[in-house]
């Protein structure tokens, strides 16, 4: 059995985590989505903590151990840290609502390559200067053919509806997101 192994993935979800560990969600290429427990990064001191910052899309070593429910960061290398969407306030609320979408509706432990890279393309097209709800709004269309949800090219007349109902949740980030940008001085 092969206890260390290398994936990428984007950091969609953090959570402290005793005193100075962190629980991350990770959403990777191979795995899916995965929770990972990163011990010592709140240290001052820690060389890890700047590659695991929400957003980031990494490369992680991780070691599974039997004795522990989530597999352990050993080492991690950011490929892409998505700046540009990190420097502007409305574009770090849609990839917050983008992360939440991708956190509640794609299950764990189960690789959907095409989720993958419809996330990580959306996050760089966020990071450009193209129109933001344009983006969000095919990510959206994307992510729930792409998980089976609704047909391709099939048009919703209300898609936060569809995506509560799916979820039997409120999402908490599409709410606030109009407020946001409407009080922004961006």
């Amino acid at each position: 059995m092969i206890r260390s192994f290398k994936t990428e993935g984007i950091i969609i979800k953090r959570r402290n985590f005793g005193e100075l560990d962190r629980l991350l969600t990770i959403f990777t290429k191979y795995n899916g989505k995965i929770q990972v427990r990163a011990p010592g990064v709140r240290k001052i001191t820690s060389r890890r903590s700047s590659h695991i910052e929400l957003l980031n899309l990494s490369v992680l070593t991780l070691y599974k151990s039997s004795r522990s429910l989530f597999p352990i960061l050993t080492e991690a290398q950011t490929l892409e840290n998505f700046l540009p969407i990190k420097n502007n306030l409305p574009k770090v609320g849609f990839a917050y609502y983008i992360c939440e979408l991708v956190d509640r509706l794609c299950p764990d432990n189960q690789e959907n390559k095409k989720a993958f890279f419809l996330f990580k393309d959306t996050l760089y097209g966020l990071g450009s200067n193209y129109n933001s709800d344009s983006i969000v709004e095919d990510f959206e269309d994307g992510l729930l053919a792409t998980l089976g949800f609704l047909p391709k090219l099939h048009k919703l007349r209300d898609k936060q509806a569809f995506i509560e109902n799916i979820l039997e949740r409120k999402l908490a980030t599409k709410r606030l997101l109009p407020l946001f940008l409407n009080n922004c001085k961006c």
